[in-house]
């Protein structure tokens, strides 16, 4: 392969992911803004929201797996040039999306009072954790849509709709914030007081300020895709019965759903752990993870390119272009995010301060981040990996790593050294990073003794 060659892939590579990335650079920049709100109110706070944070990944990991299915079938359906069988799979998609989220919202409204207890909270903070819990799990539906639609567009190389749909949504957010969280109070700008009005819901005006952007985010990302010329044109109907399609998605999505269940409820077992050391270790726990989620971008943004492009280098039957990409994705990512964890380790503490005034969740969270921060090429190598084979169809091999890296590194190792050797949030950390390195060694092995282009072939269906 030539040098242009190669500079075309990573053209096409950036042209795909660098939306990506600024969209999840916007979305961390509101994690971080809405932290740091919260995190003024006080740790008991920041714990309320965070106690329940991955109980809410749990829920949406059916969605997310849906969204990562549908990429990976619309990039293949547009690389073969089938308009039929593009809307087709997004009415498919659609048709499991109402269904589940029907499902979810009654479970999370019913269950909400009682999760937060379950979860080893503390129980001056139960009420607010469950108030919160309930006002972002409302709406549901608007958040599948938002993730299922943006799916389809990220699928069709599409990938600038959904960040500017982002940015929209994420100065909303922002604004709401402001307004929700804080109560009518004095502010001094340039030496002019006024009074600015505000609701004062603490905890809960971020919940109620998460839910509106939420609805209007699933409306945005509908709007955008039924303005899109290739995706949609006037008459199409929403629903479509293909039983093959349906067939399909659901096949390659059921192996994606569990590698998220299993992995979100390890997160959830993870997050009762390190909440039994304590509501100021689990302060610096909970804003440690939110801190470190920018240093991530560069490998998510990547990801979502992975699985368009190897979708789509297989509709063509284009082998070449399959290996070449995959390459370049796997250094491109690795190097980006050598350079986020170096950076990531020299400001550890700074991210720390910026989310929390309190000395020793300071101190703790500065320390794990540090820990983190040296494993960060590892894992970009790992999320790559991930799209890679999911794009290519081959859901099986992740579920199966991500199970075992999860509850047989992180989670036994930090049960061993919370419950058995009396350790603290450093280790818990270093149980998190040897999750991460060996699933991305396992999937790297995989790779290499793995035709990925014949078995993709080979286990696609005659559509």
């Amino acid at each position: 392969m030539d040098r242009t060659q190669h500079k075309s892939s990573a053209r096409e590579i950036f042209r795909l992911a660098w939306p990506t990335m600024v969209e999840q650079f916007l979305q961390t920049i509101v994690i971080y803004i809405n932290t740091a709100m919260v995190g003024a109110l006080g740790e008991k706070a920041s714990a309320a929201i965070g106690i329940t944070g991955t109980t809410t990944w749990l829920l949406m990991s059916p969605a997310w797996a849906l969204g990562v299915c549908t990429t990976a079938c619309i990039s293949r359906a547009v690389g073969e040039n089938d308009p039929r069988l593009v809307r087709s799979y997004t009415s498919q998609a659609l048709k499991v999306s109402v269904v589940l989220s029907i499902i979810v919202t009654i479970l999370t409204l019913t269950l909400s009072p009682y999760i937060p207890g379950w979860l080893g909270a503390e129980k001056d903070i139960q009420a607010d954790a469950s108030r919160y819990f309930s006002l972002v799990c409302a709406p549901y539906l608007f958040n599948v849509l938002n993730i299922i639609f943006s799916a389809v567009l990220r699928g069709a190389g599409d990938t600038r709709s959904t960040m500017n749909v982002n940015l929209i949504i994420n100065i909303v957010h922002v604004i709401f914030n402001f307004f929700f969280i804080y109560p009518t109070r004095t502010i001094s700008i340039l030496g002019l007081s006024f009074d600015m009005f505000g609701f004062g819901l603490e905890v809960a005006g971020a919940g109620l300020s998460t839910a509106i952007t939420y609805v209007l985010g699933g409306i945005l990302m509908i709007l955008s895709y039924l303005k899109h010329p290739i995706l949609h044109s006037k008459g199409d109907r929403l629903f479509i019965k293909d039983n093959d399609s349906l067939k399909y998605m659901i096949a390659m999505a059921i192996p994606l759903v569990l590698t998220r269940i299993i992995s979100s409820a390890g997160q959830v077992v993870f997050t009762g752990l390190v909440a039994s050391l304590g509501t100021t270790v689990f302060a610096a726990h909970s804003i440690a993870l939110t801190a470190e989620e920018a240093f991530y971008i560069p490998g998510f943004g990547m990801q979502s390119a992975a699985i368009s492009l190897t979708g789509n280098a297989i509709g063509e039957r284009n082998r070449e272009k399959m290996r070449t990409n995959s390459r370049m994705l796997m250094i491109i990512s690795s190097s980006l995010m050598a350079v986020t964890g170096a950076l990531l380790f020299i400001f550890s503490r700074n991210m720390m301060t910026l989310f929390s005034p309190d000395a020793a969740v300071i101190d703790y969270g500065a320390a794990a981040l540090k820990i983190v921060a040296i494993s960060e090429p590892v894992f970009g190598l790992s999320i790559i990996l991930e799209g890679i084979f999911n794009g290519a169809g081959d859901t099986r091999h992740p579920l199966i790593y991500a199970s075992l890296s999860m509850w047989g590194i992180r989670i036994l190792g930090t049960y061993l050294c919370v419950n058995v050797f009396g350790l603290g949030l450093n280790a818990v950390w270093l149980c998190m990073v040897g999750d991460n390195t060996i699933r991305g060694i396992l999937l790297f092995v995989k790779y290499l003794r793995t035709d990925l282009f014949s078995l993709s072939l080979k286990d696609q269906p005659s559509l």
